[in-house]
């Protein structure tokens, strides 16, 4: 195994580059924001597919672009109407923040854009993956960066580490660095995407058919030769993470249903407290109001909704989307 923080030997990552961009000719996905080099339409694609899958994303995407073909488009939008327009991808914060990267660029940056890891990352609420596929897929710039699929592959293929985490970042970051093709930078992180995604998965890595099967530095660890590749299960390492608690029932369930019930309303209505107590949950009564106003709380933080007070009446506060 090769140590995260050792450097990558130069022929093994030379024949891994060579088959990879290869293989990527000929397998590689047809999606429509690699049909584009606009950083507006790449970003929506960037903020839509983290923690979505891609099947998922597609429809949405043209729908989103549709209603909000341009950045100014988007920027000028009502923020409750992003909202609308998000459904069904969940993780509604993700459209607070998209929406207030648009809204950056276009008042601070006269909707320009800036193509270089470091400018990208001033953004609120762009981070080292976004600023780095930003600056790559829109900007073609030579840099590396990594998502979960990058991760899992360089991690495995040049570093030898079955199952990478996020809490190797820093090390693999720096391999990938050592890693990138720079005259080859765009196809070779997709490519990097494409393989983890459709062969080197998580749960059931499909090594007979990898193209880097040769190379990879995990290959003796992955590999059981008493099961056959469709019946192959590679259980990956739990994340350094807390477990969500179960869906149904929690804050994030029941923050969705509010999100949901103000979203089938008109712009500019609104609901008061106990009306939307009585949407999110049937058997709404006095004792659920604190717990309903600290989800209401969290939600107006979050940017997701607005809320009017009313000093005399607290209880009658008046709920909408921004």
């Amino acid at each position: 195994m090769i140590a995260a923080t050792t450097p990558a030997d130069p022929a093994i990552v030379s024949a891994i580059q060579h088959d990879l961009l290869a293989w990527y000719v000929q397998h590689g996905r047809d999606l429509p924001w690699r049909r584009t080099s606009d950083p507006y339409r790449i970003l929506v694609a960037e903020v839509m597919l983290q923690q979505t899958q891609v099947e998922r994303v597609l429809p949405k995407y043209a729908e989103f672009l549709e209603a909000f073909p341009t950045l100014e488009d988007l920027a000028r939008a009502p923020r409750g109407e992003v909202i609308r327009r998000w459904v069904p991808l969940g993780y509604n914060r993700r459209a607070v923040r998209l929406h207030e990267i648009v809204q950056q660029v276009t008042e601070a940056l006269s909707g320009q854009f800036p193509s270089s890891i470091e400018q990208l990352l001033k953004l609120k609420g762009v981070g080292r993956y976004t600023a780095g596929a930003l600056a790559c897929f829109a900007f073609r710039q030579p840099v590396a960066f990594l998502d979960t699929n990058i991760r899992r592959v360089l991690g495995r293929c040049v570093a030898g580490i079955p199952f990478p985490t996020p809490g190797q970042d820093a090390q693999l970051l720096a391999l990938a660095e050592q890693a990138l093709p720079r005259d080859a930078a765009y196809a070779w992180h997709q490519a990097l995407m494409d393989l983890g995604a459709t062969v080197c998965s998580r749960a059931r890595p499909a090594c007979p058919r990898c193209p880097l099967r040769e190379h990879c530095q995990a290959r003796t660890a992955l590999a059981d030769e008493t099961l056959s590749e469709g019946s192959r299960m590679v259980a990956e390492k739990p994340p350094p993470y807390r477990v969500q608690p179960k869906f149904v029932g929690s804050s994030r369930y029941y923050r969705g249903r509010i999100v949901a019930a103000l979203r089938e309303l008109l712009p500019g209505q609104a609901l008061s407290f106990e009306e939307l107590g009585r949407r999110i949950k049937p058997d709404f009564a006095s004792e659920d109001a604190e717990w309903l106003r600290g989800l209401v709380d969290g939600l107006q933080r979050d940017g997701l909704i607005e809320v009017k007070d009313q000093p005399q009446e607290p209880r009658a506060r008046q709920i909408r989307l921004p």
